[in-house]
């Protein structure tokens, strides 16, 4: 039970999720409504130089992912406010065991939401022209960020005094998407927001699958992508770690 993937832990996580039907609901629902929106009313008026719909679906996808982690960070902050890091010591289980239960929900979940947005997109249009090794680089670079959003997410539970707390922090971090190449070119932001837009995460890993979906190369957005999730892997597990270690003292 101390492993990190013990079953029991990500079955527990998952069932929580389920639980919150508010915040499952925004994390499914929400990024469809946004996707038809967008396509619908504003991508008439959008020039990208290619379909909208085709154009749109990866920035979707990381909305998606933004919002998912948010229930992952109200979760561990419920966990931690509840008491149940001290049931579990009684039992002989770590309480890490219980973060990285979490986690590993949250990107089965993550993934899951994702898979129903790419549904809804090829009903109203969505056509890529990716093969199956640039689809399995647009899922790889997708999954890896997923992984970073659920640790970081994590985090943001583990130094939230409530879950309430929780989802206002981890709000900010689904926030990055419109801040990015999602919707609109970078080329056509004001200087300051194209600075922001074109050295962030959210940019890297959205050109990298746009470019993969499209069957073009993904050069080196897909190694920017890479780097970032990695960076936000290793920082928010440590950052984990330290934060619990307080929290649990």
């Amino acid at each position: 039970m101390s492993d990190l993937t013990a079953p029991p832990l990500i079955s527990r996580a998952f069932r929580l999720s389920l639980r919150n039907v508010d915040g499952m609901m925004t994390a499914l629902v929400l990024p469809v409504i946004l996707m038809l929106m967008f396509v619908y009313l504003f991508g008439g008026a959008i020039d990208t130089g290619t379909r909208y719909v085709d154009y749109v679906v990866p920035g979707v996808l990381l909305v998606c992912v933004g919002f998912g982690s948010g229930t992952t960070a109200v979760t561990v902050a419920h966990d931690l406010a509840g008491g149940i890091i001290d049931r579990f010591r009684s039992m002989d289980v770590r309480g890490e065991a219980l973060i990285g239960g979490h986690v590993l929900a949250s990107v089965a979940r993550n993934l899951l939401s994702a898979a129903l947005v790419v549904l809804v997109a090829f009903a109203i249009g969505f056509r890529p022209h990716a093969d199956v090794a640039h689809w399995l680089l647009a899922v790889g670079v997708l999954a890896l960020f997923v992984l970073a959003l659920s640790w970081l997410a994590a985090a943001i539970g583990i130094v939230a005094r409530s879950p309430e707390a929780a989802q206002g922090i981890a709000f900010l971090v689904s926030f990055l998407p419109y801040v990015s190449s999602a919707f609109v070119p970078i080329h056509t932001m004001p200087a300051v927001l194209r600075g922001v837009a074109g050295n962030q995460p959210a940019t890297a890993v959205i050109d990298a699958i746009r470019a993969s979906l499209t069957g073009g190369d993904a050069g080196a957005a897909a190694w920017h992508a890479v780097v970032w999730s990695l960076g936000i892997i290793v920082f928010s597990i440590a950052l984990s770690g330290i934060l619990f270690r307080r929290r649990a003292r």
